[in-house]
């Protein structure tokens, strides 16, 4: 397969964003979010180009300016050097006035979400002549409320455990007073200051085409990658990991964190988008757990308001890509783990010997599922390597995990099939 046309990908996107500005589409203000409301999209003062609009985004991405406390960018939750993800071991990230605010959910890659549908509640998926409704789908953040890159640029900016501004206008107004103002106006025009809502609409969708460029974002330069591409073989053990990771009968990983090719020749994402439910523990470090009447059940709320009543969803967090997983510090929506080897053994044990995971109560019963608050248990997934009961074997032994592990560093973006073979 060839990589992605960076020039023409990145102008449909642009052509996307830019008539999205236009009283055309403001038909539709009124199902979006205030900040992208007809009141926010004025007359375009300039047509800008794709080259500057990401290199205002890049310029914004990495500008700590824009928080509250002077020190956090975008950049300091999402590392280029750890594929735009956390770039240390905490379980979620400080932000807030004084960087002290702890987050309460991890940090996820912002890399391989360039074909993220959005939302929808009944994606199907078409399989020959049959259409399967595969449930949730889609969307950005663990709980998939954003739609879009440039909706999801906001929360960041406003959240209160990071960037921590006030609101919209706050934004604006540090852009306006900050380092970036000049680059700003020669982008979008000398007074686009004068419309705040449009200058907030621009750096969002700055942000967005940042966010779309192809070396930075997804750039498909994996070891996996190049065997695709025939550049390069696995080794043995990372072809054991691999027929591991597809087999249905054992890991099953590719289920939900697909590894195929697709019909149209487009290369693995390494997930299918959706979202779902696993029972990760309850991760006692995090300091909104201490509350123990808190529960974070993601689809359902707490941060996702829309689809509250939905309890059937509760508990239900997006698949991430694993592209660059072996990257990663921590792991899960909670930062629960910090291992890929703890993450194996949670998928192949969890039913098989629950109180490794789980803590037991004060008659020494294990409490399943202790990140769910009781009655929630039915939401959880049993499909395989979650299919067993207690005392049998894993779907996966010590050694199989290893060789799993090993295929998984194979997504590791930088590899050089000439510098291996040589």
């Amino acid at each position: 397969m060839m990589k992605p046309m960076p020039s023409l990908l990145l102008a449909c996107v642009a052509a996307c964003l830019l008539a999205a500005c236009h009283p055309a589409a403001q038909k539709e203000a009124s199902a979006k979010p205030a900040y992208l409301a007809g009141a926010y999209a004025p007359t375009l003062p300039r047509q800008p180009s794709v080259a500057a609009m990401t290199a205002m985004g890049r310029a914004m991405f990495f500008e700590p300016s824009l928080s509250v406390s002077g020190k956090m960018s975008c950049a300091s939750c999402h590392s280029p050097e750890h594929a735009y993800g956390p770039p240390n071991a905490l379980a979620v990230q400080l932000g807030g006035p004084e960087l002290k605010d702890a987050g309460t959910r991890a940090a996820p890659s912002l890399r391989y979400l360039q074909t993220a549908p959005a939302f929808t509640e009944h994606y199907h998926d078409d399989d020959g002549d049959d259409s399967v409704d595969a449930g949730p789908t889609g969307g950005r953040n663990w709980d998939g409320r954003a739609q879009s890159g440039h909706e999801q640029a906001l929360a960041p900016l406003l959240s209160k455990r990071e960037m921590g501004n006030r609101d919209a206008a706050a934004v604006v107004a540090k852009l306006r007073a900050g380092p970036l103002a000049a680059q700003f106006r020669q982008t979008y025009g000398a007074d686009i200051f004068e419309q705040p809502g449009q200058a907030l609409r621009w750096a969002l969708m700055s942000l967005e085409v940042f966010q779309e460029s192809p070396l930075d974002f997804y750039p498909y330069t994996s070891k996996y990658d190049a065997v695709l591409r025939k550049q390069a073989v696995l080794s043995p053990q990372e072809a054991r990991g691999l027929a591991l990771f597809n087999d249905e009968r054992k890991g099953n990983c590719a289920s939900c964190h697909i590894s195929q090719v697709s019909a149209g020749g487009a290369f693995p994402q390494f997930t299918d988008y959706g979202l779902i439910n696993i029972g990760v523990p309850r991760n006692g470090k995090l300091p909104a757990n201490a509350d123990p009447t808190f529960f974070d059940m993601g689809l359902c709320g707490p941060d996702r308001t829309d689809l509250m009543e939905h309890k059937e969803y509760c508990g239900s967090f997006k698949t991430p890509s694993l592209r660059n997983v072996a990257l990663r510090k921590v792991f899960f929506h909670n930062g629960s783990f910090t291992s890929l080897e703890q993450v194996l053994r949670f998928y192949v044990q969890r039913d098989t010997a629950p109180q490794k995971w789980y803590p037991a109560d004060q008659n020494g019963k294990v409490r399943k599922y202790n990140d769910l608050p009781p009655g929630q248990e039915a939401n959880v997934n049993v499909e395989a390597p979650f299919d067993r009961q207690p005392g049998q074997a894993p779907a996966l032994n010590e050694a199989e995990i290893a060789d799993v592990i090993v295929f998984l560093h194979t997504l590791t973006d930088g590899y050089r099939p000439a510098l291996a073979a040589h």
